[in-house]
């Protein structure tokens, strides 16, 4: 398994929300297309946005921070006909438990939970190479619009 970092939330030419997976050395993305309610819980859990009242993850996080389980970490752990699977990992006082998630679901209550998130090594063919998705003007351009639509939620 090699750890992943939430890059963000990425748009495609259609407008469909993408999670960004990407390895520890920013060299390679994992892209993985998720709903328009993930994408907004995802934004919320990264600081993006904010909401007077939880959202479901929050709720379930709450849950299982009251019943004293914690999400030790998530795996995305496999790829079937374009769709990708994942497990919440639980570890309470005297077991752990996987829960089978959608990885959308499973990264919006990591970073809810400071969990790391993992993906399976399989899925490392997977990743694409950021340095040819863009040029360096181009990222550069990509990354200013980025840090301005930031400030613009604030």
């Amino acid at each position: 398994m090699i750890r992943v970092n939430v890059k963000g939330i990425a748009y495609d030419v259609m407008g469909n929300p993408i999670i960004l997976l990407t390895d520890q050395k920013e060299e390679k993305v994992l892209p993985i297309w998720i709903g328009l309610l993930e994408a907004h819980s995802i934004a919320v859990a990264l600081g993006q946005m904010s909401v007077p009242r939880p959202l479901t993850h929050d709720l379930f996080k709450n849950a299982l921070d009251t019943l004293g389980a914690r999400i030790s970490q998530v795996v995305i752990t496999d790829l079937k006909d374009n769709t990708f699977y994942a497990e919440v990992h639980l570890a309470l006082p005297e077991q752990g438990i996987v829960l089978d998630a959608r990885p959308s679901d499973a990264v919006a209550l990591a970073l809810r939970a400071s969990a790391p998130v993992y993906l399976d090594d399989k899925l490392t063919e997977h990743m694409l190479s950021i340095k040819d998705l863009f040029d360096e003007e181009t990222k550069a351009e990509l990354e200013k619009a980025l840090e301005e639509y930031k400030k613009s939620l604030h």
